[in-house]
């Protein structure tokens, strides 16, 4: 895992860095020098306005995914539908679920009872672990899409794979099933969560989507995951960015603390920020009606070039994990 030097999000213009970079010493002291070389970009080189209404282009695909999500892990059946009710009144328009959180049927019923069209919000979901045979991996996604958006038209925005654990032959049976999905129209698109470069890059043996939409990683500033947050830039792979508040974990530390002051902001809200300016897709969580609202209430201030650069100069690689850094190899 790259340490040290700021990050900048790389512009498609530059050169693709070679694959070797992620996998030997040489590489990885190579693509540090790149990040130090590439600072963060400077508030001049920002848009000159973020807007929640803001939407990123999926690669290879028509599809646009909203800018900031909803997370819904370890929202419990019973305030599920009412959190989700809530972000939807205050201008999420993206809720992201997943069959291990067993709260699916209840972001779907939060669409229903919102008066929104099926259309006008974007949903996500994963699956963790395959059924056994193609087929039945097939149906168990299939399942996700009829709890989440029941009918015969039903359908998710985005399934991903939750996780590469459990080997090569595992992985393939989930990806092909979520093409079949992607084909049929029960999934717009698709993507893989926690997934390193080698688990991309062995995707081109059996993957006829290629590369995967969508990569969601654990991201904030104690974990950057530059590596694979610059090959996913590389091949146009949207970042998304889970666990964004590091759970509140780091509330106090000084750094952001002083950020957030000088902003007359939280620290949650500077934490979203940072994701938003960094190209992320970040998922903030909460069933705390006003952190709902404050969470997505980012858009009237902006991270300087210094500020960014303080949040960057926090990276512990690996180290600054609380859920789960991604294997590059």
């Amino acid at each position: 895992m790259i340490r040290g030097g700021p990050q900048k999000q790389i512009s498609p213009h530059h050169e693709p860095l070679p694959v070797a970079f992620q996998t030997t010493p040489e590489g990885r002291a190579y693509a540090e020098a790149y990040h130090a070389q590439h600072s963060s970009p400077t508030t001049d080189e920002m848009p000159a306005k973020l807007a929640l209404t803001d939407v990123l282009s999926l690669p290879k695909s028509s599809v646009k995914i909203p800018r900031l999500g909803f997370g819904v892990y370890l929202s419990p059946e019973s305030v599920c539908t009412a959190s989700c009710l809530h972000a939807l009144k205050h201008g999420y328009r993206h809720i992201d679920t997943a069959q291990y959180y067993q709260n699916e049927t209840e972001v779907g019923k939060a669409l229903k009872q919102s008066g929104l069209t099926r259309e006008a919000v974007f949903l996500t979901t994963k699956i963790l672990a395959p059924a056994g045979s193609p087929e039945k991996t097939y149906q168990r996604c299939m399942d996700s899409v009829a709890k989440i958006d029941p009918g015969e038209k039903g359908f998710v925005d985005l399934f991903l794979i939750h996780s590469p654990g459990g080997g090569a032959l595992k992985r393939k049976e989930m990806w092909l099933a979520l093409e079949r999905l992607l084909e049929e129209g029960k999934a717009r698109s698709i993507g893989v969560s926690n997934y390193g470069v080698g688990h991309i890059e062995e995707m081109k043996e059996y993957a006829t989507v290629w590369p995967p939409h969508v990569n969601q990683i654990e991201l904030h500033p104690w974990c950057q995951q530059r590596t694979i947050c610059t090959y996913c830039t590389q091949h146009g792979i949207i970042i998304e960015a889970y666990s964004p508040l590091v759970r509140a974990q780091k509330a106090h530390d000084p750094t952001l603390v002083a950020i957030a002051q000088k902003h007359h902001k939280t620290a949650a809200q500077v934490l979203v920020r940072y994701c938003l300016q960094k190209g992320w897709v970040p998922l903030p969580k909460s069933d705390t009606p006003s952190r709902i609202e404050e969470n997505a209430d980012v858009y009237d201030f902006e991270l300087g070039g210094e500020d960014m650069r303080e949040l960057d100069g926090l990276d512990m690689g690996a180290d600054g994990a609380i859920v789960e850094a991604v294997t590059n190899g």
